[in-house]
């Protein structure tokens, strides 16, 4: 018995509707709309030609009356599906009207049955073979039209073949069981036809429906890709890739206008600092507290991005864009002038801050971008800390530093550079005990350029590596041949932070036999600042092989003495504008005394370079200087000269 119970639940939960997949409900509704006209048209087809057919033979009220309601009801019903084609029904509509159909249609297609076998016996045979094809028809007709909806053809099937099939069984004295059977084999075809239709039906909703769910999944991680891809992870602000995508949207949607966009530059000043001393946690946590104060103070429609590192960038659209853009520089200057709270402790940056503005409405917005950058860094090449709005004339220093840069590498492929050498004398008997070996560019074709031109753009450029490779190796074979002589040589803070500049000098010095001990290279706080690691680690290996370290314009920073011990500086060079004032302010003696004394105590020996006179020199020599280096003692001059200034210096002792 349950298991009958089991079947029996199992049949009549084919007729019905129960819970809608709403997917696959609006698709058979979407097809079902369509065919309904056609569904009441063909009942009342079928009607008509039945009641022509028995209008002579039977009463009026089934030859005349029944069909009359029953047309009457199709046609009010196809009219109203008709009107309907186009309308947008919602789900809970849908689901009444399927529900309301279905039954209307059983309920038709049964009224339409037992109209059908109460007319039968008034026919006479070509009567009767006419309203077993009607009915047969009709039935047909109704399953076909209700296929999208198979709770609602399957009823319609089950009501009508049953009485069908029984009723022309044994009517006439079996004479229509031909009729009979043929109408339950038809009937069994529709019902597994009806059956594979749904079927296939479900699946490609369901196909649709996957195929529908997958391209949102899709989407979705397409749109969460690009968030992450246009999003700083650090401050949460967006990138610099989304504004480079920003402005390309702009560029692409024409020109907008005289003074309708701005484009302001963001650095932060001293943040190197900080990040070293504190660590890189505390430094990403004070990009995040600078990201969020930036952010309070612009408005809804500018965009503020991190552009990388310590860089941010706002641009601006609309009306009044300087304008706009001039106040915020202002107040973002003035808000990270101010000490920063960060873990507890306090910290003081500050910023450099480039704007560049449309004013003539022709400028495209990704040149914007580089020309605040570009008035960003001239900020920072004038002492840090201020704004700077851009100009067309640092547009032309920007291709004065293109052409040199263009010169330098030719220069270096012609070997149009030469090196001069200025002595190093001893402050006790005034004798050369070394040299400095300096730059020169002789050979450039538009006529000589100072090295403090030059070596600038060398630097921002990367070609200061080449440069002082070349300096290095060319003194050390002048040298060579003057083994009393150490050899002094500068070192820039881009090349010294070149991660194989230690190996580099190595190789120079195997390739020209030149002693490590006879090399002092000198550089400047600025070496250390940058990358105190990697030079620790550098000057280590250098120390290890021989080499010694000057600590170059010692008194004009702030953290030198911290520097002395730590690195194992065998010398300092005091800066010539301290020894300058050496002549007009009496205090600058007991300063200079001072260092000596403490350096001497380091056992550092101490240089001061800039000395222009006898009596700078007496005073110098009276300080207990060691070294002292000066147009005094002699310019900067080639290898030659100073060959045979050695030569006459030797001579003169063995004559004394």
């Amino acid at each position: 018995m349950p298991y009958v119970r089991k079947l029996l639940i199992l049949f009549l939960a084919q007729y019905r509707l129960g819970q809608l997949d709403m997917d696959l409900a609006r698709a058979q509704f979407r097809e079902f709309v369509h065919q309904v006209p056609l569904l009441y048209f063909i009942l009342s087809c079928n009607a008509v030609a039945v009641a022509a057919v028995y209008g002579p033979l039977a009463p009026v009220l089934l030859s005349c009356v029944f069909p009359f309601v029953l047309c009457t009801v199709a046609a009010v019903r196809g009219l109203w599906w008709s009107r309907r084609q186009q309308s947008n029904f919602s789900d809970t509509e849908i689901t009444r009207h399927i529900r309301t159909t279905g039954r209307l249609a059983v309920l038709m297609t049964a009224g339409f049955m037992i109209w059908g076998l109460l007319l039968y016996p008034y026919g006479d045979l070509e009567a009767r073979a006419h309203l077993t094809f009607f009915l047969a028809l009709t039935q047909v007709s109704t399953v076909f039209c209700l296929m999208p909806l198979r709770s609602a053809a399957l009823s319609v099937a089950t009501v009508a073949t049953p009485p069908f099939f029984v009723f022309f069984l044994f009517a006439d004295q079996g004479r229509m069981m031909p009729e009979a059977i043929m109408m339950a084999v038809v009937a069994a075809g529709m019902i597994n036809i009806l059956y594979r239709h749904n079927g296939t039906f479900s699946k490609l909703i369901s196909s649709r429906r996957i195929l529908r769910q997958r391209q949102l999944d899709t989407q979705q991680l397409s749109d969460e890709n690009r968030r992450i891809a246009f999003t700083d992870p650090l401050s949460g602000l967006p990138n610099r890739r989304a504004m480079l995508a920003r402005l390309e949207a702009l560029s692409a949607s024409g020109p907008c206008g005289p003074d309708r966009l701005a484009v302001v530059f963001i650095d932060l000043d001293g943040f190197k600092v900080v990040n070293d001393l504190h660590g890189h946690a505390f430094g990403d946590k004070l990009v995040t507290q600078v990201g969020a104060a930036l952010k309070s103070l612009i408005s809804d429609e500018t965009l503020l991005v991190r552009m990388g590192g310590d860089e941010f960038a706002a641009l601006l659209a609309g009306p009044d864009a300087a304008a706009r853009a001039e106040r915020l520089g202002v107040q973002a200057l003035n808000c990270l002038t101010l000490p920063l709270t960060v873990d507890g402790r306090q910290v003081r940056i500050g910023a450099s801050i480039g704007i560049a503005v449309d004013a003539a409405g022709n400028a495209t917005p990704l040149e914007l971008l580089r020309q605040a950058d570009a008035a960003m860094y001239d900020v920072k090449s004038h002492g840090k800390g201020g704004i700077r709005v851009f100009d067309p004339g640092l547009d032309a220093g920007r291709d004065w530093r293109l052409q040199i840069e263009k010169e330098l590498a030719h220069g270096l492929e012609q070997e149009e550079f030469d090196v001069v050498y200025q002595p190093l004398v001893d402050a006790a008997d005034f004798r050369i005990s070394g040299v400095e070996a300096l730059l020169r560019w002789p050979g450039r074709a538009a006529g000589p350029l100072a090295p403090d031109a030059f070596i600038e753009v060398a630097e921002g450029s990367g070609l200061i590596q080449a440069l002082g490779m070349y300096v290095l190796e060319k003194a050390c074979r002048d040298l060579h041949a003057l083994p009393d002589l150490k050899l002094s040589v500068n070192v820039s803070p881009t090349q010294f932070s070149h991660p194989d500049f230690a190996k580099q000098v190595v190789a120079i010095l195997r390739q020209t036999r030149f002693s490590a001990r006879r090399l002092q290279l000198e550089i400047t706080e600025r070496h250390l600042i940058d990358h105190p690691e990697r030079a620790h680690a550098a000057i280590a290996m250098l120390k290890r092989r021989g080499v010694t370290f000057a600590l170059d314009d010692f008194g004009t920073g702030f953290t030198s003495l911290a520097y002395l011990q730590s690195y194992g500086f065998g010398c300092v060079k005091i800066n010539r504008s301290l020894i300058g004032r050496l002549e007009t302010d009496p205090k600058a003696g007991y300063l200079i005394s001072g260092i000596v004394m403490m350096a001497r105590g380091l056992d550092i020996k101490v240089v001061a370079e800039g000395v222009e006179t006898e009596r700078l020199a007496r005073k110098l020599q009276i300080a207990r200087c060691d070294l002292l280096q000066g147009y005094y003692f002699g310019r900067p001059a080639a290898i030659d000269r100073l060959k045979a200034d050695v030569s006459l210096a030797g001579r003169s002792t063995e004559a004394a």
